[in-house]
């Protein structure tokens, strides 16, 4: 029988605090062994109790989370899900968060009713076991690399890329993403394509975030924009994003999913790749529930092209990159951290080699 799930909870409010406590407080095998109510409490309580995961406030007095969050990861490294409310300037702490080593976040509730609350105890209960079976060595804290805004002067004058990385992630791909654009050769004349399934908002913020720490511009892509190397493109699930190709060029077409909800943006990317750019394309299915990416992997492997799926070690949500590797013969697992580098080596190898596995 498994063991229990010890957790921490730290929050500066107590409504909240103990909200989060009933949600397991009945036939759960979670079970809450501290509470802190600043993040000077979190870490002390952290070293003393040892749970097996956190859920840590951002705003809170004495020591804010993020900083609680560094000292917990360099002398206790325990898998952390922040809470975190998603305006833009939300969203940018949460994206510090993740470079900082939590595993995840979720957005509190905007009110703390009991309708607000039960609609997000399954995830939060589902997050919780989640970021509790990720590895230690999925969670290490990400150097920061702030980039000049001028590295980069977009102009007509680049050639065609010579590969397109079409990258698909859901649940847990913020994370991931974090570990692999940063990383990324501005060198390499690779384009990059990122469908990943977010509200298109989330997706701009993130776009300028990433491009903060990135040496290819990051940006969000946009309908009829030629695909340029050193450039990486974000796209939300909510739309579907293709490649066609426009003479010499390659073409991208943005415009919204019929059917957003059924996950199929991914493996729309994907095809279209398959088809356009054919051997010269590099598939990677990241983090997510669900299967999408495993059929548009296996159509990328049948015409020529590379595939790339998540280490399941490292992955917060496993089946979506193991659906598309058990899919797609001759796909390859790699660690999140080692994606960038493998795809660099294609480049660095002239692509007469695939990247090599790891994990």
């Amino acid at each position: 029988m498994k063991n229990d799930i010890k957790l921490l909870i730290a929050d500066d409010s107590k409504v909240m605090r103990d909200a989060i406590a009933e949600m397991f407080s009945h036939g759960s095998n979670i079970q809450v062994v501290a509470e802190a109510t600043n993040g000077l409490e979190a870490v002390e309580a952290t070293a003393m109790y040892k749970p097996d995961v956190i859920t840590m406030d951002v705003a809170m007095p004495v020591m804010d989370g993020i900083t609680a969050l560094k000292h917990i990861m360099i002398n206790t490294p325990t898998p952390t899900l922040m809470l975190s409310s998603l305006t833009l300037e939300g969203a940018r702490v949460a994206f510090d968060a993740l470079r900082f080593g939590a595993v995840d976040f979720i957005s509190k509730p905007s009110a703390l009713s009991s309708a607000g609350l039960s609609e997000q105890e399954a995830e939060i209960r589902s997050k919780i076991e989640y970021v509790e079976a990720v590895e230690l060595d999925a969670i290490k804290y990400i150097r920061e690399i702030r980039m000049s805004q001028s590295h980069f002067i977009e102009t007509d004058e680049f050639e065609k890329p010579a590969r397109v990385v079409a990258m698909g992630t859901s649940e847990g791909g913020y994370g991931a993403l974090l570990k692999i654009i940063p990383h990324l050769d501005a060198d390499v004349p690779f384009s990059y394509l990122v469908t990943m399934y977010a509200t298109r908002e989330n997706v701009d913020a993130f776009a300028s975030y990433l491009n903060q720490y990135s040496s290819v511009h990051v940006k969000r892509a946009a309908h009829d924009e030629i695909l340029k190397p050193g450039v990486c493109y974000l796209n939300s699930g909510m739309d579907y994003m293709t490649v066609h190709h426009q003479a010499d060029d390659y073409l991208l077409h943005v415009s919204p999913a019929p059917f957003a909800s059924r996950k199929g943006a991914i493996d729309m990317l994907l095809f279209s790749c398959a088809e356009v750019v054919a051997e010269n394309c590099i598939a990677v299915v990241l983090s997510g529930s669900g299967s999408d990416g495993a059929e548009g992997m296996e159509e990328v492997l049948r015409l020529g092209g590379q595939a790339i799926a998540q280490d399941q070690a490292t992955a917060l949500y496993k089946t979506m990159p193991t659906a598309a590797h058990d899919r797609a013969t001759g796909s390859i697992y790699v660690a999140d951290k080692d994606i960038a580098s493998s795809i660099n080596n294609i480049y660095m190898k002239n692509g007469s080699d695939s990247p090599q596995v790891v994990g």
